[in-house]
């Protein structure tokens, strides 16, 4: 029998970066796979980002997700913990995940020492990534070696610039090589000076503003979450491309909280 030729399949998140178009995804928490479907269906998203950061999961969680994105020719984001980032991190794009969120980066040797873990182990990249036999993207786990290099290679790294040091940083961090896509955080900005978000909304939307700045000047993806389609037009003006629109708890928590007010006072009525 004709052995069947194995092809990598594409990065979908590094082909729309790579032309220059704009990019949309949705945040979920569930490692359902049924949701990521669902969002898939929608044909609305270019890809998830899942939230592990926030929420529990298995190792083969991870895998079905990766499955379920396929189905739609979506791809999917794994938003990761700082401490354990190289593990889980590693195990998300061997299952599949085109790109990563890191969180929690302070300074430019941090994020250097990330972007050593998620290279190849090779004469060029000068990694920490192996070559383990696990199903990446499209389920390719035999491809050539120097291919697996130029996969590891199509990973979108992504990092949240959420700590007054990142942002005092963030020249430096921005001209790393492999630093793909940038995230302003606002809660963890105003965590690290000691201060509430709520008090301080001008101010960060300041720095906020700042980081998308630095981030194009260097060539570099400035990513946006955003509640409504509506918030798009204030950061495309700023020159943005890539938004991530919802948050999977958020909602639900809207339908229990506000809806469910209502209905509990009109049952109280009865």
């Amino acid at each position: 029998m004709k052995e069947r030729k194995k092809i990598m399949q594409k990065n979908k998140l590094r082909e729309l970066i790579r032309e220059g178009k704009p990019t949309t995804s949705t945040r979920l928490w569930s490692p359902w796979g049924f949701y990521t479907e669902v969002v898939g269906a929608t044909g609305n998203f270019d890809y998830i980002e899942f939230v592990g950061e926030y929420a529990p999961y298995s190792l083969a969680d991870l895998e079905n997700m990766a499955r379920a994105a396929e189905l739609h020719d979506m791809g999917c984001m794994m938003k990761v913990d700082f401490q354990n980032r190289g593990f889980i991190a590693q195990k998300a794009m061997a299952s599949g995940f085109h790109a990563i969120m890191f969180a929690d980066h302070h300074t430019p040797e941090e994020v250097k020492e990330t972007i050593k873990m998620m290279k190849a182990d090779s004469p060029e990249e000068h990694g920490r990534f192996g070559f383990p036999n696990r199903r990446f993207i499209g389920t390719q786990c035999y491809v050539p070696q120097t291919e697996h290099i130029k996969r590891l290679n199509e990973v979108v790294l992504s990092f949240m610039i959420e700590k007054k040091e990142a942002v005092d940083n963030i020249e430096e961090i921005c001209s790393i090589h492999g630093v793909d896509m940038v995230q302003f955080g606002p809660s963890d900005y105003n965590m690290s000076l000691g201060r509430n978000f709520a008090e301080n909304k001008e101010d960060t939307k300041a720095v906020e503003r700042h980081v998308i700045e630095i981030a194009l000047k260097h060539g570099v993806r400035p990513r946006c979450e955003i509640l409504k389609p509506q918030d798009m037009q204030y950061y495309i003006d700023l020159g943005v491309k890539d938004f991530s629109m919802g948050d999977q708890l958020k909602k639900l928590r809207e339908l229990w909280l506000d809806d469910g007010k209502v209905m509990r006072a009109t049952a109280n009525k009865l």
